[in-house]
């Protein structure tokens, strides 16, 4: 389940990063092609999130973490290149 999770927070980093950058980049320039990624890039992310926010509850206990690791590891989250910062201070050795 950890392995699970290490890689739900990588794909969930980057699906926020693909996000950021359609919404920076794209949209200035190239409006239609902005909003039809939106909606496929949106949905991932999503997905993906919802993924991650279920997968570090599950695996909490298992891996003994604290109340604080816990909203560390949530709030991470919601920060752009947060889901990197806990893969590689709290997932490095799976």
């Amino acid at each position: 389940m950890l392995k699970i999770f290490k890689i739900t927070a990588i794909l969930e980093g980057i699906s926020y990063l693909v996000l950021f950058s359609n919404m920076l980049f794209i949209k200035p320039s190239n409006f239609e092609l902005y909003h039809t990624l939106l909606y496929p890039i949106g949905m991932s992310h999503g997905v993906l999130f919802i993924a991650y926010v279920l997968l570090a509850i599950l695996i909490k206990k298992p891996q003994k973490w604290s109340f604080k690791t816990l909203s560390i590891i949530l709030v991470a989250s919601l920060i752009p290149f947060g889901a990197f910062y806990v893969e590689k201070k709290y997932l490095k050795n799976v």
